[in-house]
């Protein structure tokens, strides 16, 4: 299970999607299948945890839902409206629309991921989108499901990097609700509190061994491993790391200057537009960290 799991997970929920809507499908039917990807993530995170710790909840259950529920609708509605859109966008062909649908996704995939990786990496460094960003990296334990945790502006912003220069090309609806589901299909990966062991995969897919490292809590030791799908835009950034010999604590994740940060929905969507009243101190980076870091 620990080495199946994810390339499991990936190809086997992103062959499904393909194969509904090649059957022709209607585009809702990938709600449904996203649903079963949640569910099976939860059961696999109780049944093999990387984390025993990250197991328990602590309120924050039904804060997630809300972001996760947002933040599908706006996606749900942003497709919907493509053929809406198409009318004001310039007319261009293109777009290889006469491809399989398969073939598509493929083509859309690197330059998605392309574009969210750059806004990702420009968030970590603009004050402005990191105020928006902050929001994601505010979890303190790793599980599948606040991988779909972000600020809706923030969301917004990654749409506009990834899919909008898509859309301008003339992606159908089709392929972009399919790589909508292909993202969150990756979020629950990436964040996921399953201990799965990808060994070499992680040279080809930033899954969660690879992401868990971009969320800690420790000053701009966190700024790594950015990209969303595929880890040669942090190689080609400078941004790539591996510690095999560190292994994460149960607090290590967060935002070490921030243990104050809100933990209610509606909170979290004020807190970027809220005056920050008390400085805290960085959290201090663990000896074993530093260690490992040195060998890096």
């Amino acid at each position: 299970m620990r080495i199946l799991y994810a390339p499991c997970f990936f190809f086997g929920f992103i062959a499904t999607a393909v194969w509904l809507i090649d059957l022709g499908a209607d585009i809702l039917w990938l709600l449904p299948l996203l649903g079963v990807a949640i569910l099976l993530s939860f059961s696999c995170e109780v049944l093999c945890p990387y984390k025993s710790a990250w197991r328990e909840a602590t309120g924050e259950g039904g804060r997630d839902a809300l972001h996760a529920l947002v933040n599908e609708t706006l996606n749900i509605a942003s497709i919907a409206a493509i053929p809406l859109f198409a009318g004001w966008l310039p007319a261009t062909s293109l777009w290889p629309s006469h491809w399989p649908v398969l073939g598509q996704l493929l083509l859309a995939l690197p330059l998605a991921d392309l574009g969210i990786t750059l806004v990702h990496y420009a968030s970590h460094r603009s004050a402005l989108l990191w105020r928006l960003h902050a929001v994601h990296h505010s979890v303190t334990r790793l599980y599948g499901f606040n991988g779909l945790m972000k600020h809706p502006l923030h969301q917004m912003a990654e749409g506009l990097g990834g899919v909008l220069p898509l859309l301008l090309l003339g992606l159908s609806q089709d392929v972009a609700a399919l790589l909508a589901f292909c993202i969150a299909v990756q979020l629950l990966l990436q964040h996921s509190n399953v201990d799965m062991r990808i060994g070499a995969l992680r040279h080809l897919f930033a899954w969660a061994p690879v992401h868990r490292l971009h969320h800690l809590k420790y000053g701009t030791l966190g700024d790594v491993n950015f990209a969303l799908f595929f880890p040669v835009w942090d190689r080609l950034l400078g941004t790539a790391l591996h510690l095999p010999a560190y292994g994460l604590a149960d607090d290590d994740m967060g935002i070490g200057d921030r243990p104050d940060y809100p933990k209610t929905y509606l909170a979290q969507l004020r807190e970027p537009f809220c005056q920050v009243a008390t400085a805290h101190p960085p959290a201090a980076v663990p000896d074993s960290l530093r260690q490992a870091l040195e060998h890096v």
